[in-house]
């Protein structure tokens, strides 16, 4: 398939001026899992109280066993949907930042697997669409089905972030060092400016290229930059960039920084793991280390934007993109 156009990107994003974050899910997922693993007791349940919990059907997430199957790692690796969603009280919200923390014990590693928002897959009920408007249609549910449905996958658990808490996050942490090009330099202010009005915050602007120390603003507005030439798959590695920043500084945390960061953070987590899940899937994160590893489907040169009845789209070879994903997931082939 040709590789993906670009131009045509930049142009759809242009009109359509979203609050798409994707690294702030992982952020918050991974500030529960190292965090509450380490505090445990009484304090670790009133923390908790402070997420949304919720239940979803577990037998409504499109698992289909046999496929399952051949993969003989699945049972020992744990893959947890990891969505981003920037809504107002009492919406769904679309979840314009979808991936999938893989916790992979057997190859000693923490996988971060992007999916491109605007995939055009099959959605239960709704058809071929948007994957990110599975998440508007049904919430973190149906959302979870679609990606087991098109890509063969096994996930039965989520994390929910709203884009809220990336700021409060990064300002905690003492902010992060990203290199700013001279490209990104050019827009990356006027995204400054957006969001000290919309949130009422002061941060100063960018004057020169290079390795920038970034505060929670600064940072918000360097993820949401998506016209430079490289378009929306520009992004996406913006979003990257910034995560590996954040891992590292995270990795790096004292643990008398943990209150502050959790009280902040968790408002604005919904999951249907309960405190046993995250206890044990913390552990096994700390076990783990930071070992941080990143990958993101359709890879580069697999897609192409597409209009299709006057709406844009991603589309895909989905056997490729579906093989080239669980080869990855399950069995740690990076090609």
């Amino acid at each position: 398939m040709p590789k993906f156009n670009n131009n045509e990107v930049n142009k759809k994003d242009k009109k359509k001026k979203k609050k798409s974050i994707g690294f702030k899910i992982f952020i918050g997922f991974l500030c529960v899992l190292l965090a509450l693993a380490v505090v445990g007791g009484g304090y670790f349940v009133g923390l908790l109280n402070k997420m949304d919990t919720v239940d979803i059907d577990k037998d409504n997430l499109g698992i289909v066993e046999d496929e399952i199957k051949e993969y003989t790692t699945a049972d020992k690796i744990t893959n947890i949907a990891l969505f981003g969603v920037d809504a107002t009280d009492g919406e769904a919200g679309r979840s314009d930042a979808i991936m999938i923390a893989t916790l992979d014990p057997i190859h000693n590693k923490l996988k971060l697997t992007s999916i491109m928002r605007d995939s055009y897959v099959y959605i239960d009920g709704y058809g071929q669409d948007k994957i990110n408007h599975a998440y508007a249609y049904g919430g973190p549910e149906l959302s979870i089905k679609t990606i087991n449905e098109n890509f063969g996958l096994n996930i039965q658990d989520f994390v929910t972030v709203n884009f809220s808490s990336l700021p409060k996050i990064i300002n905690i942490l003492g902010g992060v060092d990203i290199e700013i090009t001279n490209e990104e330099l050019e827009y990356i202010n006027s995204y400054i400016d957006d969001i000290n009005n919309k949130d009422g915050t002061n941060s100063a602007h960018i004057y020169s290229s290079g390795v920038q120390h970034l505060d929670g603003t600064q940072a918000l507005a360097y993820s949401r930059i998506r016209y430079t030439s490289g378009g929306d798959y520009e992004r996406t590695q913006r979003q990257r960039t910034v995560l590996d920043a954040l891992f590292n500084k995270l990795t790096s945390t004292s643990v008398s920084s943990y209150n502050s960061l959790l009280n902040e953070v968790l408002p604005y987590v919904q999951t249907n793991l309960n405190a046993a899940d995250i206890l044990s899937l913390g552990t096994k994160v700390l076990s783990i280390g930071n070992n941080l590893e990143q990958d993101r489907f359709p890879r580069d040169g697999y897609g192409e934007g597409a209009m299709i009845n006057g709406v844009y789209y991603l589309t895909f070879d989905l056997e490729t993109a579906k093989q080239q994903m669980r080869d990855y997931i399950f069995n740690d082939i990076k090609q």
